[in-house]
């Protein structure tokens, strides 16, 4: 019998068993090594990143892996754009890098950052945001896809900006404060500028990833506990799953929905966890 784990008093949403193994890389050649990004593509394919700059590519059915490319740094935070080119958030070298399938090329778009940590694309492909992970610190930076220029948009200080995830209306972006525990808000005025942080919602765990569906429902996973967290306006915010083992959900970092199902990167171990039936 399944069961809901509970963490302060409450009880998952999700029993234990709705979360499953997608695709397990320890011993597959290339290894997935702790990955801390992902993303899909047009065909289904999930993208992730490695601890060595690796960009991979598993299959839309999760049976094998590929290596696209390599920074030979840190893969943090991925995006991908309407052409299909992978945007990478390396720690190594302070830089994001832009990978493109088609061609093989794989170039630095922009650097100079401290810890770039998370990408999200604007719908018009325009902006890149990037989210800089200080503690505390600014910000969150803009770049433009065409040439690379950044600016710092976003320049008082958050607690560790991580995951980020731009609202239905694209009036603003919800932003991860890890070590502040908390889901923040910036709009993004007529103007293009960043308006003030707002907090939506305060955690009992850090915060890392966040993915946005299209009912407005704001998935939220945390490196520590191993948990996830689902919040909307009129919900409030819910624990929908939970793992006390850290075996199956193992610190996740970012996560992404995909036909009603829930995909997370695991930085403590060698695999993509799929949580079923979310939506």
């Amino acid at each position: 019998m399944s069961t809901h784990p509970t963490w302060q008093g409450k009880r998952a949403v999700l029993p234990a068993d709705r979360g499953i193994v997608y695709f397990d890389g320890i011993f597959t050649e290339p290894q997935l090594n702790h990955p801390e990004g992902l993303v899909f593509d047009r065909q289904g394919n999930l993208i992730c990143g490695g601890e060595k700059g690796e960009i991979f590519r598993i299959d839309a059915k999760g049976r094998s892996i590929e290596l696209l490319a390599s920074t030979g740094g840190f893969t943090l935070g991925l995006a991908i754009d309407k052409s299909g080119r992978i945007y990478s958030c390396d720690l190594k070298h302070g830089a994001v890098f832009r990978f493109d399938p088609a061609d093989g090329s794989l170039n630095r778009l922009a650097e100079g950052f401290s810890n770039p940590n998370y990408p999200v694309i604007d719908p018009e492909d325009r902006y890149m945001y990037v989210s800089d992970s200080r503690n505390p610190g600014p910000g969150i930076w803009r770049l433009s896809l065409a040439d690379g220029t950044k600016e710092l948009w976003y320049d008082r200080p958050l607690v560790f900006a991580n995951g980020m995830a731009l609202a239905e209306d694209e009036g603003g972006l919800y932003v991860a404060e890890t070590f502040a525990k908390r889901i923040s808000f910036i709009p993004i005025l007529a103007d293009g500028r960043a308006g003030e942080r707002r907090t939506v919602v305060e955690l009992g765990a850090l915060p890392d990833g966040l993915a946005r569906s299209g009912r407005g429902v704001l998935y939220i996973s945390c490196y520590e506990p191993s948990m996830i967290y689902r919040w909307s306006e009129t919900a409030g915010l819910e624990l929908l799953y939970y793992d006390p083992e850290a075996h199956t959900l193992c610190h996740p970092t970012n996560c992404a929905l995909r036909d009603g199902d829930l995909y997370t990167a695991n930085l403590g171990r060698w695999h993509i966890t799929r949580i079923l039936d979310v939506e």
